[in-house]
């Protein structure tokens, strides 16, 4: 993802100051130097890395794109780190724009299947081996997104194999049929989009912000 972000952001004509790995063996003060240039950072690492990166990023004075996933327990630690500092930052579990979409698409689904009595709905998702956290972020926002709607407890399934992208299905089973809505990733491309999209969004605010706000205000100028 990380390589893919440097890709497109030099394709759509913006300057990368600095790429920064867990491998590249720079000190701390070397590290903040390099984000100092910096108007906005985009984070793709691990998630116990998240902190540690939004402390460099607030002491850089550069807000922060966070696609990460699998760190959102420390999330009001990073709120509070964030709004005390005067910083800014943007987290997404899933940052392409389609999946975003989706989310709005299951949620009013969701609501509509609730009110008709027989429905229970479910939830499956597919990644690539590499990836750790299970079930995904992604999946666990469409769980709660669907629980607006179905307070009562029912099934996320997670699978991981080979090199499959993303995939994630959202079902309304009764006796009678089941009604499946489906997005499925073709490649990463759509990730590293949506994170530029929202780097650019959040230059000049303040704020702990999540990905489908930047979305809210794309559709309402639209």
């Amino acid at each position: 993802m990380g390589c893919l972000v440097e890709t497109l952001a030099r394709q759509q004509g913006h300057e990368v100051v600095a790429v920064l790995t867990s491998h590249d063996g720079r000190a701390a003060y070397e590290r903040l130097e390099a984000l100092s240039g910096a108007d906005v950072a985009i984070d793709f690492s691990v998630g116990g890395a998240v902190r540690e990166n939004v402390a460099a990023c607030l002491a850089a004075g550069a807000p922060l794109v966070v696609g990460t996933t699998g760190w959102q327990a420390q999330l009001p630690e990073v709120r509070q780190m964030v709004e005390t500092q005067g910083g800014a930052m943007i987290y997404g579990a899933n940052f392409s724009v389609g999946v975003n979409l989706f989310y709005r698409v299951v949620a009013q689904a969701a609501q509509l299947f609730s009110t008709v009595e027989g429905y229970e709905p479910f939830i499956e998702e597919a990644h690539h081996s590499r990836k750790k956290d299970a079930p995904s972020g992604t999946a666990l926002k469409l769980r709660d997104l669907v629980a607006d709607s179905f307070p009562h407890e029912f099934t996320v399934t997670a699978t991981r194999a080979g090199h499959i992208p993303g995939t994630h299905r959202v079902g309304f089973d009764c006796a009678a049929d089941t009604v499946t809505l489906i997005h499925t990733a073709r490649s990463r491309e759509g990730f590293a989009a949506g994170a530029l999209l929202a780097a650019q969004w959040i230059i000049g605010k303040q704020g702990v912000y999540e990905f489908p706000q930047v979305i809210d205000e794309i559709l309402r100028a639209a």
